[in-house]
């Protein structure tokens, strides 16, 4: 629930120690880790700007600081290096398709979620099969594209145990045995698929079933609750109050849909 804060590693800081929101703000610039190679998360546009879903995320927290979403450093940095510079203090703030785990949440604090992740199906429109229900009740006579990993026929067959499972070593080859009829479907990140879709209206299509979730949050380094509790209140407002219009600015540039906008009255996310 988006009102929970999650206080995965909530320890009080030592008496008379600086918060690190009172040293972001005395700095006056948020340092946050990210990435620049994964569209529409992160990666440099044709100016050699960082943008993408996440760099939008940060751009909020920036903000809610100082009223300035410019004052703002990006650290691109590797995968495998998103918690060692938020616990070594590199960075305030990691943006960048975080999986929340309970293992990863032993070694820092997530914020509340920014997204949920998935495996979605990609057809193309008006091909033979129109939906994942067509899908399954071909049974065998189904061939999935798929990114090559040691779980990837276990993954598709999750959702379609019948289907026969190609595995290609790169995600462009995935939708090129789509688009040759060497596959039915294409097996990919839901946020990949949708952001496909939208760079090419009218060619591909959703199945409209999702599996294998997954969170995404931005972490911080554990025992500071007056950071991750501001953090927490900026990304909220984003997802459901004053900053919402930006927010859904944001999701429909990237994701090529609308999210659901907050009701007015009593705060769902209380229910």
């Amino acid at each position: 629930m988006l009102g929970l804060v999650i206080l995965s590693a909530a320890i009080a800081a030592p008496a008379g120690a600086q918060s690190k929101l009172q040293e972001v703000l005395g700095r006056g610039k948020l340092i946050v880790g990210t990435g620049s190679t994964n569209p529409p998360w992160h990666f440099k546009d044709e100016k050699g700007e960082l943008v993408g879903y996440d760099i939008d995320i940060a751009k909020v927290i920036a903000k809610g600081l100082f009223n300035d979403e410019t004052k703002i450093e990006f650290v691109t940095q590797a995968s495998d290096a998103r918690i060692p510079n938020i616990t070594t203090g590199k960075v305030d703030i990691t943006c960048q398709f975080m999986t929340v785990t309970a293992a990863r949440a032993q070694q820092v604090a997530f914020t509340i979620p920014y997204y949920r992740e998935g495996v979605g199906l990609l057809l193309l429109k008006g091909g033979k099969y129109a939906d994942y229900e067509a899908l399954k009740a071909a049974g065998g006579k189904v061939t999935i594209s798929v990114l090559q990993n040691v779980y990837a026929e276990t993954m598709v067959h999750k959702a379609l145990p019948e289907a026969k499972v190609d595995q290609y070593d790169s995600v462009d080859l995935i939708y090129q045995a789509l688009n040759s009829g060497r596959a039915d479907a294409a097996a990919t990140d839901a946020s990949s698929l949708r952001w496909f879709i939208k760079q090419n209206p009218g060619r591909y299509q959703d199945s409209g079933y999702g599996w294998e979730p997954q969170t995404y949050s931005c972490a911080v380094r554990q025992g500071d609750p007056d950071w991750i509790n501001f953090v927490n209140i900026a990304l909220r407002e984003a997802l459901t109050g004053v900053e919402f219009d930006t927010y859904k600015a944001s999701f429909e540039k990237w994701f090529g849909e609308t999210p659901p906008a907050p009701k007015i009255g009593f705060p769902s996310e209380l229910r």
